[in-house]
């Protein structure tokens, strides 16, 4: 979702196997705190396909906001070296899918 040249907020899915991977979610600084990230998680976990059976996501291990939102989500933190390549000081978070 896009007003004139700012970004508001922004995330992705793509499928990975069995899991439904989460680009890294954007909210716009002045937009925290209103729920936009929560609606655009909730939005993005809607859009997984029939045959995903968990989410995962990463964010930075210093970023609380983030973390909090996650947790409040259900996910939990099940790796903090980031093995996959992701950006560092990340840690990946994962929830099942429930239908």
């Amino acid at each position: 979702m896009r007003t004139g040249p700012r970004l508001i907020g922004a995330v992705r899915g793509r499928p990975v196997g069995d899991t439904w991977e989460i680009g890294r979610l954007m909210v716009a600084p002045d937009m925290a705190g209103q729920g936009l990230g929560r609606r655009l998680l909730e939005q993005i976990e809607r859009a997984a396909p029939r045959t995903i059976s968990r989410f995962e996501l990463f964010t930075g291990a210093r970023s609380v906001r983030n973390l909090d939102l996650y947790r409040r989500a259900g996910y939990e933190v099940v790796d903090t070296t980031s093995p996959t390549g992701h950006i560092s000081g990340a840690v990946t978070l994962r929830k099942p899918v429930v239908r």
